[in-house]
């Protein structure tokens, strides 16, 4: 008799089935949740730049471009204008103080200078004229005064005897009344001769003394005119190099046109022109290197001009102990220009990652080297070498630091050799 064979409801393989199954599905949970999901791109090595963060000293310094002055400069200008009449030696000459530069010409001052002569000895004649006035007028008074003096004794006397004799009845009441009114009236006629005297005498030294104190200024403003025509004579104000004389023969220059200007060649300086975002950070004795001749020389700052043009502002910068020999006016330097001390910082290489990243994240290396992942940090100050690192990075850590133009936003890096 047959018997009926039951079919199996879990057969092996639909166990496998079942099984295989969950095991991919429980796979697909894990990667989900636990898998590494960022995007990956593969980079060949040789293609790339690792530099090592490191631990070190730093110095904040800028690189800035200057130009060799001569110490000093003087300019030359004309104080009064006029016509350019003779020139007595052409730029680029050496000159010693006070030597003849130029000769102008102008009618105009020498006109002025012969009109206020002219009132100067007009009233140097006033002068003398009313001293001599004065003098006669005082030998006049002088005169007058002796005349009363001597009148006034001899009625003075004639006056006394009159007393006597009308005491003895001798003369009458009369003749003495008359001798003695005669004799008060010149008495009083000498006190306002005194007085006369006196007060023509003072209005008179008064007068001169006007006299004295306009000629005095006339006297002034003559010699400062011909101190104008002095000027005319263009002289060298040191001893240097005529660099510059803008002037030719029949030329007409203006009061206060530069005509030129004479470097002095005792020693030099740097100018050079920085950025107007360090205005605030540039201070007098501030520091800068460039190396000439393979050998390095100390700059230090001495003067800042606050003045901003093109969007940069000048400093200059002297030489710190000996100059560099053979270096010229004109020449161009490449200087450091510090700005701060130095200090202990964390350090990683300058390089192209800073334009892509602006600097908040870099590609890090992990321990293995074979792989670079994406990290945030935060850089400080900088120089043309290094970044100083505040976070995110620690000294002996490998960081990816050419450029990322070509990673796109690629969270990991493999690297292959």
């Amino acid at each position: 008799m047959d018997r009926q064979i039951q079919k199996k409801k879990w057969p092996p393989k639909k166990i496998a089935m079942v099984g295989g199954g969950g095991l991919f599905f429980c796979f697909v949970i894990y990667s989900f949740i636990f898998g590494d999901s960022s995007s990956k791109l593969n980079v060949e090595t040789e293609k790339i730049t690792i530099a090592a963060v490191a631990r070190g000293p730093f110095q904040e310094f800028i690189p800035v471009t200057g130009s060799v002055l001569p110490i000093k400069t003087i300019y030359i200008d004309a104080i009064e204008g006029g016509r350019v009449e003779t020139k007595f030696i052409e730029a680029g000459a050496f000159v010693k103080e006070g030597d003849k530069i130029l000769q102008l010409a102008n009618t105009n001052l020498l006109l002025d200078i012969m009109f206020r002569e002219a009132q100067f000895f007009e009233q140097s004649n006033n002068l003398r004229n009313t001293r001599l006035l004065m003098e006669q007028s005082r030998l006049n008074l002088r005169q007058q005064l002796n005349d009363q003096e001597y009148q006034v004794q001899r009625l003075k006397r004639l006056n006394e005897r009159a007393a006597e004799l009308r005491q003895k009845n001798l003369i009458s009441q009369q003749e003495f009344e008359q001798t003695r009114d005669e004799y008060e009236y010149r008495r009083r006629q000498k006190e306002l001769a005194i007085e006369s005297f006196k007060q023509d005498s003072l209005f008179r030294q008064i007068q001169v003394e006007q006299l004295e104190t306009s000629l005095q200024r006339m006297q002034a403003n003559l010699d400062v005119t011909k101190q104008r025509l002095e000027s005319m004579i263009i002289r060298a104000p040191v001893t240097g190099q005529l660099t510059s004389l803008n002037a030719e023969i029949g030329e007409s220059k203006a009061p206060g046109q530069r005509l030129g200007q004479v470097d002095v060649l005792d020693g030099f300086k740097v100018r050079a022109g920085i950025d107007e975002h360090y205005l605030s950070r540039i201070n007098l004795g501030q520091t800068g290197e460039f190396d000439f001749a393979g050998q390095t020389y100390v700059l230090i700052t001495k003067k800042v001009f606050p003045e901003i043009r093109d969007g940069r502002f000048d400093v200059d910068l002297e030489f710190q102990g000996k100059e560099p020999e053979g270096i010229r006016r004109g020449q161009t330097l490449h200087i450091r220009l510090e700005l701060g001390d130095l200090s202990e910082a964390t350090l990683l290489s300058r390089g192209g990652f800073y334009q892509k990243t602006g600097g908040q994240w870099v590609y890090v290396l992990d321990e293995s080297g074979d792989y670079a992942t994406k990290r945030s940090i935060k850089l400080g100050r900088q120089n043309p070498q290094v970044f100083e690192v505040l976070e995110g990075l620690e000294p002996g850590e490998q960081v990816i630091t050419s450029s990322y133009d070509s990673f796109g936003d690629i969270d990991k890096l493999i690297l292959k050799k």
